[in-house]
């Protein structure tokens, strides 16, 4: 027995739409929309009473995916603290390969994203930030320069 693949990281968010729009300007591409409910989905995610919708956002090669989940009931658990520092124990971030980070950075400002640090050099190889995106999740760039 072995493992296939990698299939997606699903990230809970509170406005959908909000979040579709920022990962769509980040690159990718929303695959589909679907709504989520029933006693599979209840049994699958270990929840009472699941409605959820979803989008399921994939990388524009096809390898790797993001299912964004706005759960309608039960109601979400709000994390603590709200923006976890980066060291906090659990999922840490996300990572995408950019081809421009000054570019990329500016138009997911206009979507809500904030900079933690700044942009830093590794050597002469990368060129590398993270962002606070939808829902607090950390979303880390890298544009490789060498």
């Amino acid at each position: 027995m072995t493992l296939q693949r990698m299939d997606n990281v699903a990230i809970v968010v509170d406005d959908l739409d909000a979040a579709v729009a920022f990962f769509t300007e980040l690159g990718m591409e929303l695959e589909g929309k679907a709504q989520i409910e029933g006693v599979y989905a209840d049994r699958t995610v270990g929840l009472d009473g699941v409605r959820s919708d979803i989008a399921m956002m994939r990388t524009p090669d096809g390898h790797s995916k993001l299912e964004l989940t706005k759960y309608h009931t039960p109601a979400v658990s709000d994390a603590e603290p709200r923006n976890p520092p980066p060291n906090t124990l659990g999922l840490h971030r996300v990572m995408f390969a950019v081809d421009d980070i000054d570019d990329t950075i500016a138009r997911l400002r206009a979507h809500g994203a904030e900079l933690l640090g700044e942009v830093a050099q590794y050597e002469n190889i990368y060129r590398l930030c993270n962002l606070r995106g939808p829902a607090g999740i950390i979303v880390a760039l890298a544009e490789q320069i060498g």
